[in-house]
């Protein structure tokens, strides 16, 4: 293998060790986790199969293969930001219904008072 083969391989290996290892001790959902573990098992696979976007690339038009995957790269930190958002948004409606339930059972105690 070269070098760089084996940086991937080894860096993909590490970001699922360091998913798997915050899972289980409760610092992240395992929701989040899906997507780490997806990232982490490309990079080992791109790692260990440099190849896979030579042979990928023509089939999708692309005719400089490292395209490809700065391309999809992109395209996943633009998918991971939108699922943020998405999520943020959820909790802040989550907390908005929250507050306006804690101010309608403030206001039936002060009544009952």
């Amino acid at each position: 293998m070269i070098s760089y083969q084996i940086t991937a391989a080894v860096l993909g290996f590490t970001v699922a060790a360091t998913i798997l290892f915050l899972v289980r001790r409760d610092h992240m959902r395992i929701s989040y986790a899906y997507w780490w573990l997806l990232v982490a098992a490309a990079a080992l696979l791109l790692g260990i199969f440099p190849r896979i976007t030579d042979a990928i690339a023509p089939f999708l038009g692309i005719a400089y293969p490292p395209v490809l995957v700065l391309s999809c790269g992109i395209a996943a930190v633009l998918i991971k930001m939108l699922l943020m958002d998405l999520e943020h948004t959820r909790h802040e409606r989550e907390i908005r219904r929250l507050i306006q339930r804690l101010a309608i059972y403030e206001a039936q105690a002060e009544r009952k008072e």
